[in-house]
């Protein structure tokens, strides 16, 4: 299945997309709580085939879509987890992996603009892949990690390269609003198989700035996912970031910025393409 979180006429909700369509699963499913995260906490993903019958459908044309899951409990995102990556930015090889947080608020869905905020010109882009989880825990085991993920979706993990460097904690440079782009939708892991067999790729205007097998992650899926649900507890809903490969824009001779009227792409070949324009943040 492929799962997606939009508004309609004003109205929040989530739903199963098939070919130029939408069904609103939430709109049946629970109106006062029409969130794919909470049909994620329930665990009941499965079952939500059995409401399409009854749900009204729109064409993704008349949508606005929104992150996968806008409101998640956490936003762990991976730093420097390809060794393309490591390499351009010189960082040492590490022994555990670099994690750091993402706000909710920060985040926008596919077909949205990604914000330049005023205070920076030096927004640059980060396509990754985005594990959602599907079933708590806590200290997970590798072996046990995947059953664990309700899906994937795609990632763009845009950030402000000045602000990430003020000091040596990334947290300002990765939460402006409406920066980290996560979409289309999630796909649910059964449809995938084997992840790491999967191409990720950047575009910029049509240009390929990044690419790579994702079984090139420095640490995989389930490394991560045991090592993060060994300092908190992963909850449904819950979003990795798994890292971006090398490529990015502020590695490039000269330096390669996002500016207004730009349109980048993250395409994960069964995931889905994630697409955005730029626009400057009026306040």
């Amino acid at each position: 299945m492929k799962i997606a979180s939009f508004q309609i006429a004003g109205r929040r909700t989530f739903g199963m997309v098939e070919g130029d369509r939408i069904f609103d699963i939430g709109g049946v499913w629970n109106r006062s709580q029409a969130e794919l995260r909470a049909a994620l906490a329930l665990g009941k993903l499965g079952e939500l085939a059995s409401r399409k019958a009854e749900a009204a459908s729109y064409a993704l044309r008349e949508i606005e879509w929104l992150p996968v899951v806008p409101n998640p409990d956490k936003i762990l995102c991976v730093g420097v987890n390809y060794e393309t990556h490591r390499q351009e930015t010189g960082r040492k090889q590490a022994t555990y992996p670099t994690i750091f947080l993402r706000l909710a608020n920060s985040q926008t869905g596919h077909g949205a603009s990604i914000l330049r905020p005023k205070v920076s010109r030096d927004l640059d882009f980060e396509g990754e892949l985005a594990v959602i989880i599907g079933h708590p825990g806590r200290y997970i085991s590798e072996r046990e990690a995947l059953a664990h993920v309700a899906g994937y979706s795609c990632y763009n993990d845009a950030t402000l390269r000045d602000w990430q460097s003020h000091t040596h904690q990334f947290t300002p440079g990765k939460n402006f609003p409406r920066t980290g782009a996560f979409g289309p939708w999630l796909t649910t892991a059964d449809e995938i198989g084997d992840i790491g067999s999967l191409h990720l790729t950047t575009r910029l205007n049509g240009t390929v700035m990044q690419e790579a097998q994702l079984d090139q992650l420095i640490f995989s899926i389930p490394q991560l996912i045991a090592y993060c649900s060994s300092f908190t507890r992963l909850e449904p809903g819950d979003v990795i970031s798994t890292g971006t490969p090398g490529g990015v824009g502020f590695k490039r001779t000269p330096p390669v910025f996002l500016k207004p009227g730009d349109r980048i792409e993250v395409e994960i070949p069964c995931v889905g393409t994630l697409t955005n324009g730029v626009e400057d943040d009026v306040p």
